[in-house]
């Protein structure tokens, strides 16, 4: 359970300044608990008994402004816990799919990563809300109903806080067994998890084997033992009452076989009456939530979490097999592929073979060719989302196979057909690759690529984005204002305006090439050819690098991607590398 505190703290101690504000308002919560005893104390006492009903009732509407006040109080605290707990929820989030994501690729196939992304993420964070607010409501209670058990006599206080100590004493005792409970049922939950995926996942070739006797079997026992396991857990409540009792209800008892004694000691009927309203409006209240919040949610809270931290990664894992020092930087171009041979499948034709690339800084290369040629595949295994089965790729000088995610991100950005945008706001949006960015460098990217007016027509930063609301077209824009914002010198484009007309395509694809870095772009038109530096055609049995008058001399295939007619080339050579060093050729 070390780690299990230590991520805890560390989560806390990164919402620091939202704790210390959910604490101010936390206490203006607790005032009319605080307030409550002390009041109907002096309302008995000094109004009413004493025959002025005008002081009662004016100590009574004081407790009324306080309740108004706890109210508001209430209302904060609730609105404040969000902003504690979701970046935990996401921190979690982070670390289970990257272990499940390291597991995959190192071979080791985990149906129990499904329960662990869904139920028990959500499980975790839904006690660790709860906890929060147990733990902030048991202190705050319980520290307002001491203050005011000894704002009105110091014999009440001692009197209620024995058999309270009594109470939480034995919840202690018994903590540890609950946790034991608790971490059966985390496994059992599991491993029914684990057995119904692989029931469902062959239940064709269970039908067709005749064994569904024996898989229904199989799966009624994890049943079994997951409900044999809860039913122990049940058990704990009979402690979880027992404790309830000491501490909650058994200072009630004493309290009102002590109060002769205590009315001899000088203490009147109202102070009586306040140190019982003490215990039931605020020590009750406080223990309850206490014994059940933790019992149930913390429980689950800690050895929950406790078994996804078992199999989560907290930092970017390196891949299987990678080596754990860093790779050696190369020097020169923005990207360099060298012998790069790829194919989906060990049987299937290679859709890249032998390709040989390299692309200065600051270059401009539109990538051509026919659809499925392999353009998208090029585009992802310069992005390192593709991995060949032989050859090298080097952005920014240094390997692309082995690096983590942010190290990749730091030096390309790609943007494909099918844009990403989340529910969240468009500064969210825009800024998650540059995060902080200030808003009057968003409103310089949008006015150098021309989307002022549709972030307008979106509403603004402020405004919340939901992809079903947006076209493709704005899906797309918004996409490339986020790489433009991107610090990756290097930009890949996979057909990422396919959705714009040509003019507004043309724009923003001449504002990326003016960009600092260097533009890849997968092209959808032909015309981006014409906006290129160069441009790298793949026909399927070579691939080509010239500029776009150099390909329509050399290349029948260029000429005819492009509408020409069929003449003959004045050179061809499949095979070629010119002497300036700016083109480069290989067999695909």
């Amino acid at each position: 359970m070390t780690t299990v505190v230590g991520v805890t703290r560390a989560a806390l101690r990164a919402r620091r300044a939202q704790l210390w504000r959910l604490a101010g308002w936390s206490a203006a919560e607790v005032l009319p608990a605080a307030l409550s005893g002390l009041f109907t104390a002096r309302a008995v006492d000094s109004g009413f008994l004493a025959g002025r009903p005008g002081v009662g009732l004016a100590w009574l509407a004081l407790l009324g402004l306080a309740v108004l006040v706890g109210a508001a109080g209430t209302n904060r605290s609730y609105a404040l816990l969000g902003a504690v707990v979701e970046p935990f929820r996401d921190d979690l989030l982070r670390r289970v799919v990257r272990g499940a994501v390291a597991g995959a690729a190192g071979g080791r196939a985990d149906d129990a990563a499904v329960a662990r992304l869904t139920h028990q993420v959500e499980l975790v964070r839904d006690t660790y809300a709860g906890l929060l607010m147990v733990v902030r409501g048991f202190l705050f209670a319980l520290g307002a109903a001491v203050l005011g058990l000894f704002s009105l006599a110091a014999p009440v206080a001692l009197l209620v806080a024995v058999p309270v100590l009594a109470g939480l004493g034995l919840f202690a005792v018994a903590l540890p067994v609950m946790v034991a409970r608790q971490r059966e049922y985390v496994l059992a939950d599991e491993q029914l998890g684990r057995a119904v995926v692989t029931a469902v996942s062959g239940h064709r070739d269970v039908t067709a084997s005749g064994a569904r006797d024996q898989v229904t079997g199989w799966v009624g026992g994890a049943v079994d033992a997951q409900a044999q396991v809860e039913r122990r857990l049940a058990t704990m409540a009979a402690t979880r009452s027992l404790s309830l009792a000491l501490g909650g209800w058994l200072p009630v008892p004493v309290l009102l076989l002590a109060a002769p004694w205590l009315v001899r000691q000088g203490l009147g009927p109202g102070a009586l009456l306040g140190a019982l309203v003490y215990v039931t409006r605020g020590v009750q209240p406080a223990l309850h939530s206490l014994v059940q919040g933790v019992a149930a949610g913390g429980l689950r809270f800690a050895v929950t979490l406790d078994r996804l931290l078992r199999t989560a990664v907290a930092a970017d894992p390196s891949p299987a097999g990678s080596p754990t020092r860093p790779a050696p930087r190369r020097t020169g171009a923005a990207l360099s592929l060298r012998g790069v041979t790829f194919r989906y499948g060990p049987h299937a034709d290679p859709v890249l073979d032998g390709l040989d690339l390299e692309v200065p800084v600051g270059d401009h290369l539109v990538i051509v060719g026919a659809s499925g040629i392999g353009k998208s595949t090029l585009a992802g295994l310069i992005a390192g989302v593709l991995h060949p089965q032989s050859g090298t790729v080097h952005v920014g000088g240094s390997p692309v196979t082995g690096a983590t995610p942010g190290a990749l991100a730091e030096r390309r950005v790609l943007i494909p057909q099918e844009a990403y945008v989340f529910t969240g706001t468009l500064r969210d949006n825009l800024g998650y690759l540059a995060p902080g960015v200030p808003d009057d460098e968003l409103d310089r990217a949008a006015a150098r690529l021309g989307l002022t007016g549709l972030l307008t027509r979106l509403g603004g930063y402020d405004a919340t984005l939901r992809p079903a609301d947006l076209s493709a077209g704005e899906r797309q824009q918004v996409a490339l204002l986020r790489a433009w914002l991107s610090p990756a010198p290097l930009t890949i484009l996979d057909e990422a305006t396919c959705h714009l007309d040509p003019a507004t395509e043309a724009r923003l694809e001449t504002a990326f090439a003016a960009r600092p870095g260097t533009l890849v772009v997968i092209a959808h038109r032909v015309s981006s050819a014409l906006r290129a530096r160069r441009v790298l055609l793949l026909d399927g049995r070579t691939a080509l690098l010239d500029t776009h008058q150099g390909l329509l001399d050399r290349s029948p295939a260029y000429r005819a991607l492009v509408g020409y007619g069929e003449t003959e080339p004045s050179d061809t050579a499949p095979f070629w590398t010119a002497s300036d060093g700016t083109s480069a050729a290989a067999r695909t």
